[in-house]
């Protein structure tokens, strides 16, 4: 057990049933990750990397097991508890970017705050401010469709972090990028996860950004198996 464990994962199951079958991909997972630690979570196509992310989020739910974040047990939550927590607490920078393409940069960075009541022109100083720390900063205005895979991916990293959430969560976050744009925006992401203090757990098939991880999870028929000490 970690002492300063800001995720505790316990004993956790997870089964797709489609149709009539039934596919389990997370069999009794458990894990702690230290507050600011990267996790790097590496595995096959469909062996459960985007479930764990999904499950920690709230998005998915588990069958059984138990998952606390920052001491509150988040498993009973109904929907909207979830939906509140994640909002106030969780960053997620997902592998399609998932901007809106009528909002502008800015907007886009800001719309999940002031659609939960947060103060518009707070939000927007802070939008402008990520903008400028992720090279965008002439660009807040600029809708998403004039904007390169790159750049939409800095933008939705600004959009994870404007609420200044303890957990940043990322699934694939350049597998929709070429090499270069893929190394730059981790080299960014890191970077501003990193000086923040937070903790980061990514989803990744790239053995160069599991390489600059605290520690390593691999998940293979269900089991979680982690490489390194907790940081």
């Amino acid at each position: 057990m970690t002492a300063n464990a800001i995720v505790r994962i316990r004993d956790l199951y997870k089964t797709y049933h489609e149709g009539d079958r039934s596919l389990r991909v997370l069999e009794g997972v458990s894990l702690d990750i230290a507050a600011g630690e990267f996790i790097a979570v590496l595995g096959a196509s469909g062996s459960g990397k985007s479930t764990l992310l999904n499950l920690l989020s709230g998005i998915d739910r588990p069958d059984s097991g138990q998952i606390l974040i920052d001491g509150r047990d988040i498993t009973p939550f109904n929907d909207r508890q979830l939906t509140l927590f994640r909002r106030d607490h969780i960053g997620i920078v997902f592998q399609f970017f998932n901007l809106i393409p009528t909002l502008t940069a800015r907007e886009n960075i800001t719309l999940p705050q002031e659609l939960g009541g947060g103060d518009r022109q707070r939000s927007q100083t802070r939008a402008d401010d990520l903008l400028a720390q992720v090279g965008l900063g002439e660009r807040a205005d600029t809708f998403p469709d004039k904007l390169s895979g790159g750049e939409q991916q800095r933008v939705a990293i600004a959009r994870a972090l404007l609420h200044e959430p303890k957990i940043v969560l990322a699934d694939e976050p350049t597998g929709n990028l070429d090499d270069d744009s893929g190394r730059a925006v981790i080299r960014l992401f890191l970077r501003l996860t990193r000086e923040a203090g937070k903790t980061l757990v990514m989803a990744t098939h790239s053995s160069e950004i599991a390489r600059q991880a605290d520690r390593v999870c691999r998940i293979h028929d269900g089991q979680l198996q982690v490489e390194g000490p907790p940081a």
